[in-house]
């Protein structure tokens, strides 16, 4: 929203909806509440969050403001985590602005080494 007020321009949000339907990691999906549609429909608009680690969150904002008749032409963070974001970016033929750009050291359950080794999960703190 501080973007938008800097430069002068709209601002819209998408929110998490969780999607009993899909397994996995990913069972969430973005989309603009009902309200504002509107707003972006034949729109230039740019995807901004404050970091991005997965891409899940711009990867559906993206699908939604598109479905509502939104042109998509930037996204912008402050952080990105891994390169999951540069290869959607450039699959979709969107310039990627970032301010920082750090390595993502997250695993899927899938490829935890503490996961395969079965280890419990331990929350810092609670230990």
């Amino acid at each position: 929203m501080l973007v938008s007020l800097e430069i002068g321009r709209d601002f819209v949000y998408a929110e998490r909806f969780p999607n009993t339907e899909r397994q996995g990691l990913n069972t969430v999906e973005y989309r603009l509440p009902a309200a504002l549609p509107s707003v972006v429909k034949g729109k230039r608009v740019a995807i901004v969050n404050d970091v991005i680690n997965a891409g899940s969150a711009v990867s559906g904002t993206f699908t939604d403001l598109q479905s509502l008749g939104a042109n998509v032409v930037a996204i912008g963070a402050l952080l990105a985590l891994g390169d999951t974001i540069r290869a959607f970016a450039a699959d979709k033929h969107l310039p990627l602005e970032l301010l920082k750009h750090m390595p993502n050291n997250l695993w899927a359950p899938s490829q935890c080494p503490l996961c395969a080794a079965g280890q419990p999960l331990e929350i810092v703190g609670t230990s």
